[in-house]
């Protein structure tokens, strides 16, 4: 894997307390945008979410939003976009988020962005996938996350043979190059999940 040509960012659908969330998320959209990456996201036109793909379309980038039947409405579907793919539910959400990206970042956001980010970070620690994971760490927003990592470290939980290689990156002009970096490193042929195996997860 040697590309990364699709990313999907996980992230909140509020804007969170600082600006400089919102900011970011509108800065990695549009570095997306001038950097020929389509951006996979989770379909809203709300938050964090919006602002992401917001800045990847103002700036002519590509963007497939995936989003559940139910949630049409609450996170304000994003029509505007190339590609708009509605889910009968959440698994088939993740499902097609993991197929259609190559790697996967994770903006400040609430339970549903953890619980996307820890999904992959499991994959990948269970050997299920190589694709990048990262942590864009705006205004130290996942340090309590990080520390919780190195905590099960300490104590065992992650233990060689089952260790997990997160990225950070604390500025939003560091997460692409740290993306692409990881992808060259990672083995010819280890970034896919045979479809059938993904549906089991």
């Amino acid at each position: 894997m040697d590309q990364i040509k699709t990313v999907c960012v996980y992230c909140g659908s509020g804007p969170g307390s600082s600006p400089r969330f919102v900011e970011a998320a509108l800065a990695l959209g549009k570095i997306f945008a001038e950097n020929n990456i389509r951006l996979v996201y989770g379909g809203g036109s709300v938050g964090l979410m919006g602002a992401v793909a917001k800045g990847t379309l103002d700036h002519g980038g590509s963007v497939t939003g995936i989003i559940p039947d139910f949630l049409r409405s609450r996170e304000h579907m994003l029509t505007k976009v190339q590609e708009m793919i509605v889910t009968p539910d959440m698994h088939e959400r993740k499902r097609l988020m993991f197929e259609h990206s190559d790697a996967f970042v994770a903006l400040p956001g609430g339970i549903g962005t953890l619980e996307e980010l820890v999904e992959q970070m499991t994959w990948q620690q269970l050997g299920r996938h190589t694709k990048p994971v990262l942590l864009a760490n705006i205004d130290g927003f996942w340090e309590p996350l990080i520390s919780l990592l190195a905590h099960m470290r300490e104590t065992a939980f992650i233990r060689p043979g089952l260790s997990i290689d997160v990225l950070k990156a604390d500025t939003v002009e560091d997460i692409l190059p740290r993306l692409r970096a990881a992808a060259a490193r990672a083995p010819a042929g280890g970034k896919e999940m045979a479809p059938e195996l993904a549906q089991k997860l």
